[in-house]
């Protein structure tokens, strides 16, 4: 079946926000006392919701979590994202003309991200591509993060199409999983730090090394 929308994750599938993420992280982690992560490890959190995040880097340094610490983390984060992300945020060479091109031959594209909405509505206005993307659902907009399918399913609603008409694309396990849950088309790139043979363990239909490689599906 032709597919008629396209619907990404953001951080490592069309752009990099890792200089970001590592100052924002190791800013909550600093001031809840925590020592600092190192860049590698916080490279492997991306795409985490934020608790998950806090879990992961404060077990990883052999503490115990804390009663509701783990929202004074995603609220530390945010406040010093909302200085400096956007800044530190770019698309991966190629992504936004690509994804022009697909826009000119008429599919509607998504974006469904562990990001909140308005981090990508300011990276797009950054880019000056704020008009790019048909629907933008972020994790402000849900009530359960990825890998629950709420959000994919939401923007299926949206735009009255068939699952089998969509097609989502991923960097990371998690993106696999939010696809098959949903019950709509996968299509893994390694362009993060997931790698194809962890990829190609999920139903998909490719798994390309970036984004410039679902030309060839597409064409």
């Amino acid at each position: 079946m032709q597919y008629k929308g396209l619907v990404f994750e953001f951080d490592y599938t069309l752009g990099d926000s890792t200089d970001g993420i590592v100052i924002c992280v190791n800013h909550a982690l600093h001031q809840l006392g925590y020592a600092e992560a190192k860049r590698e490890m916080i490279c492997r959190t991306i795409g985490l919701h934020l608790q998950e995040v806090y879990q992961v880097l404060v077990t990883a340094q052999g503490k115990e979590e804390k009663l509701g610490e783990e929202e004074e983390f995603s609220r530390l984060f945010i406040e010093k994202a909302d200085r400096v992300m956007t800044e530190n945020t770019c698309f991966f060479p190629g992504a936004l003309e690509l994804l022009g091109q697909w826009k000119e031959q008429g599919y509607k594209l998504g974006i469904v991200t562990t990001k909140y909405r308005y981090r990508i509505e300011e990276i797009l206005q950054k880019y000056q591509s704020s008009n790019l993307m048909d629907a933008i659902i972020g994790a402000d907009n849900v009530k359960r993060p990825k890998p629950d399918p709420q959000g994919l399913l939401w923007i299926a609603q949206m735009w009255e199409m068939p699952k089998g008409q969509l097609l989502y694309i991923g960097d990371s396990l998690v993106d696999a999983k939010t696809a098959q849950a949903a019950g709509v088309d996968f299509v893994g790139v390694a362009s993060g730090t997931t790698t194809k043979e962890e990829l190609q363990q999920y139903p998909h239909v490719g798994v390309f090394d970036g984004i410039l490689g679902i030309r060839e599906l597409l064409a």
